[in-house]
């Protein structure tokens, strides 16, 4: 079984989970565009929590990322509503995918800027770079797809897609929480040789978006050069 397989078998799983969530939105006349503001509002509140606890928050107090990690997981939630709703309910239109689109783009940003301004704030500069180069690479991965698909190529290859990306970005976030719970927000391992921390608490989240920041940009390279070779040879 590819990854691919497991991919749709787990998409098809939780749209059977989500399915009497569906019918109930469609009663109530809820649109696909409502749920992909709504999710965007919920992107936006974690931020705002992000910067809030970098403000007031302690640095080896690693709450505000952890609530944070929540949100941005129920708005990555509707964003699988959204389509649903649109293919359940027959109101699947090619204004309604631009719209989701773009409003994906700017939900993406807004997320990354919280983790940025948080991680920056507090001190953790390599994590912050880490942030940012996520960000670049997520946003250029849905560029290169969009762009080729403009051009009359597929481009969806590759690794960390959206849901990927926001799946890895929320569950680091949660377990980062949950690990300085145990441990202790302040808890560091050091060796004599280097003047960096091998481990700190922090490490939960910036691992995981470390591998998310060269991951993505891969995926995006990778996505340039097989568009590009499918283009060569239609032309």
């Amino acid at each position: 079984m590819t990854m691919n397989d497991l991919k749709n078998n787990a998409q098809q799983f939780a749209y059977k989970l989500m399915d009497p969530f569906i019918k109930l939105l469609i009663k109530l006349k809820v649109t696909p565009n409502m749920i992909t503001l709504f999710g965007l509002i919920l992107t936006f509140l974690s931020a705002a929590v992000l910067i809030y606890g970098a403000e007031v928050g302690d640095r080896d107090n690693h709450r505000f990322i952890g609530y944070a990690g929540i949100i941005i997981l129920i708005a990555g939630a509707m964003d699988m509503v959204d389509g649903r709703l649109a293919r359940l309910n027959n109101q699947a239109h090619p204004a309604g995918a631009l719209f989701d689109s773009v409003i994906d783009r700017y939900s993406e940003l807004f997320m990354f800027f919280g983790f940025c301004y948080y991680t920056i704030t507090q001190d953790y500069l390599f994590t912050s770079i880490f942030c940012f180069i996520a960000m670049i690479g997520s946003i250029m991965v849905s560029y290169t797809r969009s762009r080729a698909e403009g051009l009359g190529a597929d481009a969806s290859v590759g690794l960390m897609q959206r849901p990927e990306r926001i799946l890895l970005v929320a569950i680091s976030s949660i377990a980062t929480y949950l690990v300085s719970l145990v441990t202790g927000g302040d808890f560091v391992y050091r060796v004599d040789w280097l003047s960096i921390p091998i481990f700190e608490s922090i490490s939960i989240f910036s691992w995981p978006i470390f591998f998310l920041a060269v991951s993505a940009n891969m995926t995006a390279i990778r996505r340039l050069n097989y568009a590009s070779r499918v283009l060569r040879e239609k032309h």
